[in-house]
């Protein structure tokens, strides 16, 4: 299955947070733009490293009205941890089972990679953006502000 591209209707699923609550995408969605990014394991350098670009640029998003929201097969423990540990203020989603990699095409390469993705989705649920690199981390945050900026500027 192929990842949602621009123009495509997002996939709407539910899953639990950092702290066990269930979260609804298009419950977000509903108040605004979201960044959904996938990221293959929390506390691994590469993910660290995008997780905390996120973080410093976290106020950014939200004054343009987003909200970011990543999503790993990690556990809504080992989310908890990683979440204190880098003082992450955004949802992380535990997609244990895969459900929601499914839904959205999000899966390992080569029997090992998983797919480092995000997508912008606007407040109708429309997918506005796609952006995949497993080595340009702060690239992921860079061209997810610039659509959420340009969507800003549509309302």
């Amino acid at each position: 299955m192929a990842w949602p591209k621009a123009g495509d209707s997002a996939h709407d699923l539910t899953l639990p947070d950092q702290d066990g609550k269930p979260v609804t995408l298009s419950a977000l969605w509903a108040q605004g733009p979201v960044v959904l990014y996938f990221y293959p394991k929390d506390e691994t350098a590469g993910c660290t490293a995008e997780a905390c670009s996120f973080r410093d640029s976290f106020e950014v998003f939200r004054d343009a009205g987003a909200q970011v929201v990543g999503v790993s097969r990690d556990s809504v423990a080992s989310h908890k941890n990683f979440a204190a540990h880098h003082r992450l203020p955004f949802t992380l989603l535990a997609d244990v089972d895969g459900v929601g990699h499914r839904a959205w095409g999000v899966q390992k390469r080569l029997g090992l990679l998983t797919d480092r993705v995000t997508f912008v989705i606007d407040k109708k649920g429309t997918v506005r953006h796609t952006f995949a690199s497993h080595l340009r981390m702060g690239a992921h945050i860079d061209a997810s502000l610039a659509v959420v900026k340009q969507l800003k500027l549509e309302a």
